[in-house]
């Protein structure tokens, strides 16, 4: 090998097209795993959404999008093969895993719009009609050629961590793409996205100087992140020796708690606290706004602070700071912890916590708007109480939307979730309720959704959430010990969504001509319940009248579809929230019976998310 040549580093600035186009890249051993979540990618779509949107207007020709605001992802690492060109990823491949998921996304979204914008060959080549994708990983290759072809891919019990998080980004990107974007707007978009997106990519041409480039990047230099400069802000305006190391040693106590939970877990908080308690104003929806507090606390919330603690925070001697930093600090990061815990581990005292982390909106606004009605002092049982009604609106917000097909990506909602922060800020309990119920009604989109409902490749999630609440509910409901917990996430074994009908067309002519129709109404969520794993699976292929006498040994939702149910349990039609529900059996299943479980769902919808629940 020539010496010269091994020695050799690149470094250029490059942009999505240049990387990508007709590219081919192995994927070193020790890296293979792709492992972004939601967060990460939800974050990735935010940023890149809102820059572009800083510079687009309406009135722009194509060619003016070469002029717009440009986007920095980050490094990217290659090693080449002197010998055989083979180019392998030492570093940044979450990031191109990413940015070819996003790349499919958009492929699909522009098809059928006209003014498409050639993006394929970033995604795959050709050679002898047979397509291979830029990251040459067999592992992958079943997956990402169905996200491909048909924008979707059916998940198999046995799949790997990485075909989970590919397939389940991938659905992340659909969610949190803004709508306003979906249009005329596209075209301008992507142009953007791959030609003003800028990377820069290192290369070396041995294996030893890559990873040292690697190392070097990871290991040295590392500078102080925003917590560390608002720290030494902090500090610095606490005159008194005694007070500023008291206050040190407290900060570094709560950073710790927080840095259990995660690394970055100390920044999230001071954006949830900040935009939460004290921000004012959010960046306008046009080109050229400026940033205002909302965004500057997501980039640089140290700076924000020091800036605005006067105004804002009423800090201006040492005292106050000292005061602030002694009691508040620790009360919210306290505060922000339980939040946490409560979203991982369902709790009967705020259980819509739990909920919201299954099924809410992004962290960047969610956790804001938790920490908006909490107030310095409020005892325990307070903070309870707010949390649960503020989950309770998120909750309601995004099921109603996702039941109209609605995104809530940050982007498509953060104006009107801003409003509610500062309308929630500092209520107590009572008033709180009065807000969220008054919000409750605004929500534009209604229940008649659930009449058009149904299960597709992109909404499995939601569904498996819609049927664990609706199970759950009914379960609690006549005193049974089942929780949504028990069907959403159980310890023990999984429920799947199982189809009432068959997947069998030739059963169902007496009422379809076409297949497709068929498989609408099929999937109509008025058609569907949970069921565990392995009963799901040993009789989904049965017909309805074989069926519905296996649905009477499980959850209190399927066995309402069995007369039986009815005769065995007397009682459970004298409840009186379900005797208001209009319980019914079914001896057949056609489309007529799914009319009326549709129907039922709505009732049942609006029981469950009834505005009352704030004034309990």
């Amino acid at each position: 090998m020539n010496q010269s040549l091994k020695n050799k580093i690149e470094a250029k600035d490059k942009n999505i097209n240049s990387l990508l186009k007709d590219q081919k890249f192995t994927i070193d051993y020790f890296q293979r795993e792709y492992r972004w979540q939601e967060k990460h990618i939800n974050l990735l779509v935010e940023d890149l959404t809102t820059t572009f949107l800083k510079s687009y207007n309406e009135n722009d020709k194509r060619s003016d999008v070469a002029n717009y605001q440009s986007y920095y992802l980050g490094p990217v690492i290659f090693s080449i093969n002197p010998n055989n060109g083979q180019k392998s990823i030492i570093d940044g491949q979450q990031r191109i895993t990413s940015i070819t998921l996003f790349l499919i996304y958009l492929y699909h979204l522009q098809n059928g719009k006209g003014n498409n914008v050639s993006i394929s060959e970033l995604i795959y080549s050709e050679k002898y009609g047979e397509k291979s994708f830029n990251m040459t990983d067999p592992i992958r290759e079943p997956c990402l050629k169905a996200l491909f072809d048909i924008g979707e891919y059916t998940l198999k019990d046995t799949e790997d961590e990485t075909i989970r998080n590919l397939v389940e980004r991938y659905d992340n990107i659909e969610a949190s793409f803004p709508e306003e974007l979906t249009k005329e707007a596209l075209p301008f978009f992507i142009d953007w996205f791959i030609e003003n997106v800028v990377l820069v990519e290192i290369t070396a041409y041995s294996d030893e100087n890559a990873y040292t480039i690697f190392e070097t990047m990871n290991d040295r230099g590392l500078n102080l992140t925003p917590t560390e400069m608002l720290k030494g802000y902090v500090l610095s305006k606490i005159t008194d020796v005694k007070q500023r190391n008291e206050i040190n040693e407290l900060w570094k106590i709560q950073i710790q708690k927080l840095h259990e939970n995660d690394e970055n877990e100390d920044q999230a908080f001071f954006q949830a606290w900040f935009r939460g308690k004290y921000a004012k104003t959010i960046r306008p929806g046009k080109a050229g706004s400026e940033d205002q507090d909302f965004e500057l606390i997501g980039s640089r919330f140290h700076n924000w602070f020091k800036d605005n603690h006067r105004d804002l925070f009423k800090l201006n001697t040492s005292d106050d700071f000292f005061d602030f930093f002694k009691n508040q600090f620790p009360f919210y990061v306290r505060t922000y912890l339980y939040i946490l815990k409560a979203q991982e581990t369902y709790t009967l005292n705020c259980p819509h916590v739990n909920y919201i982390k299954q099924w809410g909106v992004a962290e960047s606004l969610q956790n804001a708007l938790l920490l908006a009605p909490i107030c310095y002092r409020d005892d325990q049982n307070n903070v309870e109480k707010k949390l649960d009604f503020t989950s309770r609106y998120i909750e309601t917000f995004t099921v109603r939307r996702a039941i109209n097909y609605r995104k809530f990506g940050q982007s498509s909602i953060k104006y009107s979730m801003f409003n509610v922060i500062k309308r929630i800020r500092d209520n107590d309990f009572i008033n709180l309720g009065i807000i969220l119920s008054d919000e409750v009604e605004k929500i534009p989109e209604n229940w008649d959704g659930i009449n058009e409902f149904g299960m597709h490749g992109q909404n499995r999630k939601f569904v498996k959430h819609l049927l664990s609440r609706i199970s759950g509910y009914l379960d609690e409901l006549i005193g049974k010990g089942n929780t949504y917990v028990c069907y959403h996430h159980p310890n023990g074994k999984q429920f799947e969504i199982e189809h009432i009908w068959a997947n069998k067309f030739s059963e169902h002519t007496d009422e379809f001509s076409q297949e497709n129709d068929f498989q609408s109404w099929r999937n109509s969520i008025g058609a569907l319940i949970l069921l565990p794993h392995g009963t799901n699976q040993s009789f989904s292929s049965d017909k309805y009248d074989a069926k519905v006498d296996h649905y009477i040994k499980e959850n209190t939702y399927a066995q309402t579809l069995n007369q039986n149910y009815y005769l065995k349990n007397p009682n459970f039609l004298n409840v009186p929230e379900i005797k208001r529900l209009g319980f019914k059996p079914h001896n057949q299943f056609k489309k007529i019976d799914i009319e009326e479980r549709k129907k039922l769902v709505k009732r049942v919808c609006e029981n469950l998310w009834s505005t009352d629940y704030f004034t309990i």
